[in-house]
């Protein structure tokens, strides 16, 4: 279950933004691992997918299980106004079934919200009436990037 406080810091520091129907929230089921320490064991996580939010955000105990590197500080505001450094790790693989991308991570909070770069790397589309994430239809095979 997540805080009211851990709701509005991700409220305000990932654009939390919730992709509902009638009855809940749509996760994806991924897996997150360390690419430069390929010998420990992936985590897989329910994340809560969030089409508002650009980043990644994890909990600090998956940093810590995946022994990710503080690559810098960001800087964040809460709901209350107050603004916060988080800590900023990488790279993190983010894999949801046969697709995968590279991308940092916000440490905070207390599960993983899967933001819409790391949909986007991948080429995900969410289905907010079926709750669920898939890949996108139009290219099943190969993720499909627009460059223009």
């Amino acid at each position: 279950m997540v805080s009211v406080d851990t709701m509005n810091l991700l409220k305000t520091s990932c654009n939390y933004q919730i992709l509902m129907n009638e009855s809940g929230h749509v996760f994806a089921e991924i897996e997150l691992s360390n690419p430069r320490q390929p010998s420990l064991t992936t985590i897989k996580a329910n994340a809560l997918a969030d089409t508002g939010a650009l980043m990644l955000c994890i909990p600090e105990h998956i940093s810590n299980q995946l022994q990710l590197e503080t690559e810098s500080l960001r800087e964040v505001s809460v709901a209350d106004g107050r603004s916060t450094n988080v800590p900023y790790v990488g790279p993190i693989k983010v894999t949801f079934g046969k697709r995968f991308c590279y991308v940092g991570a916000l440490v905070l909070g207390d599960e993983v919200l899967l933001g819409a770069i790391p949909m986007e790397d991948m080429d995900l589309i969410v289905n907010p009436a079926r709750r669920e994430i898939t890949v996108d239809p139009n290219s099943p095979n190969i993720p499909h990037a627009r460059v223009k």
